[in-house]
């Protein structure tokens, strides 16, 4: 009775062994959630339409090409436009300088917030950046009306691009997470 005994308690730990090892979690299907960044074209190269001997990540193509219809759409709305007047300005005198500037700086910006990973963010922090005293491009302080406004400012951006409600719901979040920082009145 002591070997069956012996014989039995062997064979429990010896599958108890063998479903451990088989089972361990580096094995078991993993879930790849995709980024906000993927899910808007990801690291795909595709022909820059700006430059079609460049190529661009389809990604950051998407995200320039809603960044710089959302800056029209700002440069219509007259609930918000006056922040941008120094940007306005220069562009209604044919200088769009500083508009390729704030282009590059905000897809920069958007990409990284997105998840993408061969761009890097060097501008002004999010409190600096609308805060008229540390940027004189800014006219102003925001206050969370104008946020609302640059939100579904960039809604119709996307809308325009043809952006799905549903990516157009994340990039809504990700701009929401920012407005404790660019609210400074």
């Amino acid at each position: 009775m002591k070997k069956a005994s012996f014989i039995a308690i062997l064979c429990c730990f010896t599958t108890v062994a063998i479903l451990n090892t088989s089972c361990k979690k580096d094995d078991a299907p993993t879930t790849v959630t995709k980024t906000l960044y993927d899910s808007l074209g990801g690291t795909e190269m595709v022909v820059d339409p700006r430059a079609t001997n460049t190529m661009i990540e389809k990604g950051r193509l998407g995200i320039r090409s809603v960044v710089d219809s959302t800056v029209f759409v700002i440069a219509a709305d007259s609930r918000i436009n006056s922040y941008f007047q120094p940007l306005l300005a220069e562009v209604g005198a044919g200088n769009l300088t500083g508009f390729a500037a704030l282009s590059k700086t905000l897809t920069d910006f958007l990409c990284v917030g997105t998840g993408a990973k061969n761009f890097t963010y060097s501008g002004k922090n999010m409190i600096a950046a609308h805060d008229p005293a540390q940027n004189a491009r800014m006219n102003g302080k925001a206050n969370n009306a104008a946020m609302d406004a640059f939100i579904a400012d960039v809604v119709v951006g996307a809308q325009k691009n043809g952006l799905p409600a549903n990516l157009i719901g994340r990039v809504g979040a990700v701009l929401e997470s920012l407005r404790s920082q660019v609210v400074q009145r």
